[in-house]
C-alpha cells in the first residue's frame, strides 16, 4: 500500500461578470465589468458525505452533532473555515454573526409543505427557509468545507428526494493525523444521522468551471480510480442508491436489507483488507483497507478490494452520470 497519495492541484483562470449603472451625460447607462482572477480549480481532498431520506425537522440533532464533531476535529487549524453561505445569502466572512445565522438555520422550523405554496411562490420556497442549507469553507483551495442541504418538506416526499450532509478535509490533514483519526471522525459524524447511504474517501474537489474542462483531468482520473469525482448534491435525487465505491462505505436500509444484512454482505466479500462493521438500526460500514488509496494503474495498483465491492453492490449503484 502506498504511504502517500498523489497530489492533484490544477490552477486556472476564472472570469466572472458583474453589472452596474453609471451616469453618462446625465443618463444611467448599464455597464458590464469583467473580473478575472486565478484560483485552484481542482484539488485532492478527503470527502465525507451522507444521504438522508428525511426532512430537516428529523435531522436537527444529528446534523448539529456532525458539525460539532467536524469542528472539534479541525481545532488547531486556524483559518480552516473563514467564510460561509447560508440559505440565499451571498458568501460572507465567518464572524460571530455568521455562526448565529448557522445555528439559527439549524434550529426548528415551522413546517410548511411545498404543496401549500402558490405556483408563483413555489420557486422562492428556499428564501422562506423551507429547505435549510449552509456551507462553511476556508480560503479558496485549502480543502476544508462543511455543507448541509435539507430537502423540501412534502407530505409525501418524492422517493428519490434526500437531504445531504458533506464535509471535506485536505489530504495533508489525513497524512498528519492518520487514517484512523479520519475514520473516527467519519464514524462520529455518522453516529446520529439516519442515513440511507454515505461514504468517506479520496475525492477531487472541483471548482465549477472545471466541469467544462474535464479533459484536463482525464489522465489523472483514469490513472487513479480511487479518486471520487462525483460531487453529489441535494438536487441529484440520490434516493437510496449507492454513490460509487470508496474507502469507507456506509449502508443502511433498504440496500443493506436486500443484501441480507451485515452478515450476508460479509459472506460475499473475501478481500483480506476488507472489514464489515455492523451498526445499530440495520446499518453497517464497509472499510476497504487501513487507509484510503487512490490506486495507480500504471504501477499495477488496481484496487482489487474496491472492485470486489463494486461487483457485489452493482445492482444498487447509481449510474455514472
Amino acid at each position: 500500500m502506498p504511504t502517500s497519495n498523489p497530489r492533484i492541484r490544477i490552477q486556472g483562470t476564472v472570469r466572472n461578470e458583474s453589472y452596474g449603472f453609471e451616469k453618462v451625460d446625465g443618463e444611467l447607462v448599464k455597464k458590464v465589468r469583467e473580473h478575472v482572477y486565478e484560483r485552484v480549480l481542482a484539488r485532492d481532498v478527503v470527502r465525507i458525505i451522507f444521504f438522508l431520506p428525511h426532512d430537516h425537522q428529523h435531522l436537527i440533532a444529528g446534523v448539529t452533532h456532525a458539525l460539532d464533531s467536524y469542528l472539534r476535529a479541525i481545532e488547531g487549524h486556524p483559518g480552516a473555515l473563514s467564510e460561509y453561505t447560508c440559505c440565499w445569502w451571498e458568501p460572507f466572512k465567518l464572524t460571530e454573526m455568521g455562526w448565529d445565522r448557522i445555528r439559527e438555520t439549524l434550529g426548528p422550523k415551522e413546517p410548511r409543505f411545498f404543496e401549500d405554496y402558490e405556483p408563483d411562490d413555489a420557486r422562492f420556497a428556499h428564501k422562506d427557509g423551507a429547505d435549510p442549507y449552509f456551507t462553511l469553507f476556508g480560503e479558496q483551495g485549502n480543502g476544508y468545507a462543511f455543507s448541509y442541504h435539507a430537502r423540501l418538506p412534502w407530505r409525501e416526499p418524492p422517493p428519490q428526494s434526500v437531504s445531504v450532509l458533506s464535509a471535506t478535509l485536505p489530504t495533508e490533514y489525513l497524512e498528519e493525523n492518520g487514517a484512523q483519526h479520519v475514520r473516527e471522525l467519519a464514524m462520529a459524524m455518522a453516529s446520529r444521522l439516519p442515513f440511507a447511504t454515505g461514504h468517506a474517501g479520496l475525492a477531487l474537489d472541483l471548482w465549477r468551471p472545471i466541469y467544462a474542462q474535464l479533459d484536463r483531468l482525464r489522465t489523472e482520473i483514469f490513472r487513479h480510480p480511487g479518486f471520487d469525482v462525483r460531487e453529489a448534491s441535494h438536487f441529484d435525487g440520490m434516493g437510496t442508491r449507492v454513490d460509487g465505491i470508496h474507502w469507507m462505505n456506509v449502508l443502511g436500509p433498504p440496500v443493506l436489507s436486500e443484501l441480507d444484512g451485515a452478515t450476508g454482505l460479509r459472506a460475499r466479500l473475501h478481500s483480506p483488507t476488507t472489514t464489515v462493521q455492523e451498526l445499530e438500526g440495520g446499518r453497517a460500514v464497509v472499510t476497504l483497507g487501513e487507509a484510503p488509496e487512490a490506486g495507480d494503474l500504471e504501477q499495477g495498483q488496481t484496487l482489487p478490494a474496491y472492485r470486489e465491492l463494486a461487483r457485489v453492490l452493482e445492482p444498487h449503484l447509481e449510474p455514472f452520470p
